[in-house]
């Protein structure tokens, strides 16, 4: 059986020494679909919501979500994170937020990444719900990590979306 590394010999939750891991390029992708009707989601793309613009708003919710993630998720480091990026990316259901997240530290991004992903997804669904009280976010995901002891994981199936030009 693997070792719980957040219990102390007590099983009491704690919070992992990182002092003695090696600082490395770190890197992770998440992702969350927020439901959307097809009209809103074209109100969405022409801009033409009563709060402004949405996509925007989510945007710098999710930058800010991942740089407060270990304020809020209790046995998190703060890291000095390099880049947060967050897209919001329509698809048939609604749209797709993606959170970027990237470090150089002894311990991963993971978290910032999930947070900033789920934290850009409520900012939509507050900018939409005027018009649709009944948005919905939905499989919010680790799709990618690398770096560190383990190196790199892809969730099977996912594929990352072109650049944005720029």
């Amino acid at each position: 059986m693997k070792k719980l590394t957040h219990l102390d010999a007590r099983g009491r939750a704690r919070m992992v020494d990182v002092g003695g891991k090696p600082v490395t390029r770190r890197r992770a992708v998440a992702s969350i679909l927020v439901r959307l009707t097809p009209e809103t989601l074209a109100r969405l793309r022409t801009g033409d919501l009563p709060k402004g613009d949405a996509a925007a708003v989510a945007r710098l919710a999710g930058i800010q979500g991942a740089k407060l993630t270990s304020q809020i998720i209790p046995l998190c480091h703060p890291l000095p994170l390099d880049v947060v990026d967050i897209s919001v990316l329509p698809e048939a259901e609604g749209v797709r937020i993606l959170a970027e997240a990237r470090t150089r530290a002894a311990t991963g991004v993971e978290m910032e990444a999930l947070t900033g992903a789920a934290v850009a997804a409520l900012a939509l669904i507050d900018m939409v719900k005027a018009v649709e009280r009944d948005a919905s976010a939905t499989d919010l995901r680790l799709e990618l990590k690398e770096g560190g002891k383990s190196g790199r994981w892809v969730r099977p199936g996912f594929q990352e979306p072109p650049a944005e030009a720029p």
